[in-house]
């Protein structure tokens, strides 16, 4: 079995910044792509940034600039900073994160809430 945890989510005023993570446990053998989603109320999941198993990174045009993703591999973890952040960041993010047992599948975590507001 395997297991994601995220945290960090929360109220931020606009131009605020948040750091989430999201940390993988379980039966794992190896983590390949690790990546960050976001589905804002009433609206379809969306991209957000990924990171690579040799630290390649893509992002979304929305959050080039002002997001960064990151790794830990000692600690099976994946972060996202978030800095200058706007109202229209608003929404529940998910990390999603390829991961080897004795198969590869991709795993989700619960979601953690970030709002962007006055």
């Amino acid at each position: 079995q395997v297991q994601l945890v995220e945290s960090g989510g929360g109220l931020v005023q606009p131009g605020g910044s948040l750091r989430l993570s999201c940390a993988a446990s379980g039966r794992i053998v190896s983590i390949y792509d690790m990546g960050w989603y976001r589905q804002a109320a009433g609206k379809q999941r969306e991209f957000v940034a990924r990171i690579t198993s040799g630290d390649d990174t893509n992002y979304a045009d929305s959050v080039k600039g002002r997001f960064t993703i990151s790794r830990d591999n000692a600690e099976n973890t994946v972060y996202l900073q978030m800095n200058s952040l706007k109202p229209e960041d608003t929404a529940v993010y998910y990390c999603s994160v390829n991961i080897k047992t004795s198969f590869l599948r991709t795993y989700w975590g619960q979601g953690t809430q970030v709002t962007v507001s006055s």
